[in-house]
Formats: C-alpha cells, sequence, structure tokens
C-alpha cells in the first residue's frame, strides 16, 4: 500500500441539499408570496390588530395576517396547540408538499420518506407558547389555580414545536429543539445540516417558528427599550441606517426540508440549493449585548467558511442580522469587515420588510438565502435613507446593485446570551 492514500467512508461526507420550503410570515402565508415579497421591497409590518396595544406604546409589529389553522393544522388538533407550533405544522406542511414528501393526511405514514428512523427534526424557537403562557396566567389569577387548562404545560413548553412536527409527520429519527434565542433557527439548521452530512439521517425538517406578537411579548421588550416605537411602518424597521431606533417584533415560521443527495436524487427529487457549511460561537461578552468589536460573530463566519472550505471572497452575499439596534448592526459590520474586508461581499438585513422573528429570524432569513439562489438576485436592505457611518465597512443592496446571481450565500443571526450561528448556501450544481 505504499504511496497510496487509504480513506476511510466515515471521512467522506454526505453532500446535503435543500428540497423544500415553507412559510409563514407576515409578507405572506407560503413561500411564493414570502419571496415575492422580498424580491419587490414589499414591507409587511403593519399597525398592529391583534390586540390593544395602545399601553404599551408599541404600535407596529410584524404580525401574521390571515392564518387559517383548519388548511393545514386542522381546527380539532389546533385547539391543542399554541399558534407557534400551529406556524411550524403549516410551513412544515408545505415544505414537504413543495419537496414532493407529502401523501394523504390521513395516510398511516404521512410522508414518503423510505425510512422513517433516518428521517428527523430540529427546529429552532425562542420563546415558547408565549400567548399560553400569558392566557393560563391570567386565568390563574383571575379564577384560581383549578381552572388552569391540563393542556397548559405540552402547549406552552418551547420543545412542542418539533415534537408537534415529528408527531404529525411520522419523523422517528431525532426530533430536538434548539433554544438560543435569535440565533435559534440558524443553529437548528446548521445542527441539522451536520446529522445528514455526517450519514446519521437521510432527511430533516429544520427551521423555526414564534408567536409572540401578543401583549406580554410587546410589553416585555419595550421594557427593554428594544423596540422602535415608529408608528409608520415604512420607517419602524431601519437595519444600518443613521436613525434606526429599535428593532420590530415579527412572528411566523420558516421550514425547510434537507436531504442527503443521494436520498434526494434516488427519488427525483427538485433541488434547490445546497447546504454546504455551519459555524457557531459564543461571544462570552455580556446577557443581551453582543460583544462591540463583533469577534464572536466573526469566529462563527470564519468556522462557517472551514466548515464549507471556502475562502472569504467566494462568498457572493451576506443575508445579515440586521436587527436595526445600533449595538447589533455596528457590532454585525465590524464583524463582516474582520472576515471579508471593508466594503466587499454585498450586504443586506431583511428585517426591514419583515420585522425580527426572534427564534424563527434564520428559517426565513435561509429561505431568502435559498430564493437569492434561485431567482439569480439579491434582496435590498430596505429601511435605509442613510447609513450609519459607524457601519459603512459593508457595501449594502440597494435597487441598483440588487441585480446579481449569487454563487454562495452566507446567512448569519445572533441571539441574547452571546450565541452566534452562521450557515453557508450554494447554488445547485451536480458537480461538487
Amino acid at each position: 500500500m505504499c504511496g497510496k492514500l487509504t480513506v476511510s467512508a466515515q471521512n467522506i461526507m454526505t453532500r446535503v441539499v435543500v428540497t423544500g420550503l415553507g412559510a409563514v410570515t407576515p409578507l405572506g402565508n407560503d413561500t411564493q408570496s414570502f419571496l415575492d415579497g422580498i424580491f419587490n421591497e414589499k414591507i409587511g409590518i403593519k399597525p398592529i390588530t391583534k390586540f390593544d396595544a395602545s399601553e404599551t406604546g408599541i404600535t407596529v409589529a410584524g404580525q401574521v395576517d390571515g392564518f387559517d389553522p383548519a388548511l393545514r393544522v386542522g381546527k380539532r388538533d389546533a385547539r391543542k396547540m399554541d399558534l407557534f407550533a400551529q406556524y411550524a405544522i403549516d410551513a412544515a406542511d408545505q415544505a414537504l408538499e413543495n419537496a414532493g414528501l407529502k401523501t394523504d393526511a390521513d395516510a398511516d405514514v404521512p410522508t414518503t420518506v423510505a425510512d422513517p428512523t433516518r428521517f428527523g427534526v430540529i427546529l429552532g424557537n425562542g420563546i415558547g407558547g408565549l400567548t399560553t403562557i400569558q392566557e393560563q396566567v391570567i386565568k390563574m389569577h383571575d379564577k384560581g389555580p383549578q381552572r388552569v387548562s391540563p393542556l397548559f404545560v405540552p402547549e406552552s413548553i418551547p420543545n412542542m414545536v418539533s415534537g408537534n412536527v415529528s408527531l404529525r409527520f411520522g419523523a422517528k429519527g431525532i426530533n430536538s429543539t434548539i433554544v438560543t434565542a435569535c440565533a435559534s433557527a440558524t443553529n437548528a439548521i446548521g445542527e441539522a445540516f451536520w446529522r445528514i452530512q455526517s450519514g446519521k439521517a437521510d432527511v430533516m425538517l429544520t427551521g423555526g417558528s414564534e408567536a409572540t406578537v401578543n401583549e406580554i411579548g410587546i410589553a416585555g421588550f419595550a421594557a427593554l427599550t428594544a423596540l422602535s416605537k415608529e408608528e409608520d411602518p415604512t420607517q419602524a424597521s431601519k437595519p444600518f441606517d443613521k436613525n434606526r431606533h429599535g428593532f420590530v417584533l415579527g412572528e411566523g415560521s420558516g421550514i425547510l426540508v434537507i436531504e442527503s443527495l443521494e436520498h434526494a436524487q434516488a427519488r427525483g427529487a427538485h433541488i434547490l440549493a445546497e447546504l454546504v457549511g455551519y459555524g457557531a460561537s459564543s461571544d462570552a461578552y455580556h446577557m443581551t449585548s453582543p460583544s462591540p468589536d463583533g469577534e464572536g460573530a466573526a469566529r462563527a463566519m470564519r468556522d462557517a467558511l472551514n466548515d464549507a472550505n471556502l475562502d472569504a471572497n467566494q462568498i457572493s452575499y451576506i443575508n445579515a442580522h440586521g436587527t436595526a439596534t445600533g449595538a447589533n448592526d455596528s457590532g454585525e459590520a465590524h464583524a463582516i469587515a474582520t472576515v471579508f474586508g471593508e466594503n466587499t461581499v454585498p450586504v443586506s438585513s431583511t428585517k426591514g420588510m419583515t420585522g425580527h422573528l426572534l427564534g424563527a429570524a434564520g428559517a426565513i432569513e435561509a429561505l431568502v438565502s435559498v430564493g437569492a439562489l434561485t431567482r439569480g438576485e439579491l434582496p435590498v436592505n430596505v429601511g435605509v435613507d442613510e447609513q450609519d457611518d459607524d457601519t459603512k465597512v459593508v457595501n449594502l443592496v440597494d435597487v441598483n446593485t440588487k441585480h446579481q446571481a449569487p454563487e454562495y450565500v452566507l446567512s448569519a443571526n445572533y441571539g441574547f446570551g452571546g450565541h452566534n450561528a452562521v450557515i453557508v448556501f450554494k447554488k445547485w450544481h451536480e458537480e461538487a
């Protein structure tokens, strides 16, 4: 064997592809409507109508409108789930249908995945069933503890986002929910990617869901002075703008079907994109503020590039976290400049159109990243009238520069607690 390199089969990583997308968002409750809205610079932020928000001091949100649980969740099942789980079921059903893996809803095995023990679910969520928590605490206060619903716990605990999805679609592999604040969905997608890449699963449902546009959700973030008080929806969320004034709370769900290339090709699946890299790190700096120099975010980006075996100059576009808060926008801009150089790769945050979906932010932004690859254009950084001086180290996408067809897209999200998560998608080519 002298002079020959023997490669262990365990060291050959499986290629992982995206074959299905599903969305429930402030810009529409299906993937087509959502991506059409994003790439046409439509703003889904609107006046809050779900409850009387007048006493909170906040008037607008990235609110989901027109959601009907009867269509995909079912009225009977919806009564046993908080809204965050309903959103996830709906988006997952869409994604499986889009991937060609959905069978009749009444079938004993509701998907056509050959081996359900190699079909898993890893989803992200930030807070759990906040609407249920709010309603049941009020009921306990007003009517006593004996009136608390027996479904209070299973409706409110965060892990039921993946639990309900696994149950509904017969996924008998790993069933896990990742809670890392606003990095949750990106961590979930990355961990699901690694699971398939290492040969431990064939198909994964991944992404995230959140439903916090309610009184306690708005009041809680308002008390942190984190939310924009702007009444005009078109001026409320302004990532990287000089006059930004806080983020806009959003809600919804984004779900991806990812699978091994071998599994996808064996069933003749239509492949949308390839998932090629994942990186994660911790700031270990502050409970709610990111490291001002973006050091932790930069490490996560480098880790994702290394995982994908890419150089920084190969990235065509960055979908930034871009919350429209001073601490995030500045730190993230400097992190990008550290890794990629100043004013090189095109950058945008899509939160100017959707608001910030917390634990589901990375999920819908992953859909945007795939959309950029399949549509051959970049989303505009909506909300910028005058770029803040401290962020001018990054090159923001506008209406004049959006017509670029990316090859590699990096999507990044960061959360309270110092969580940093980054994933990299590649335009689909059959050859590696």
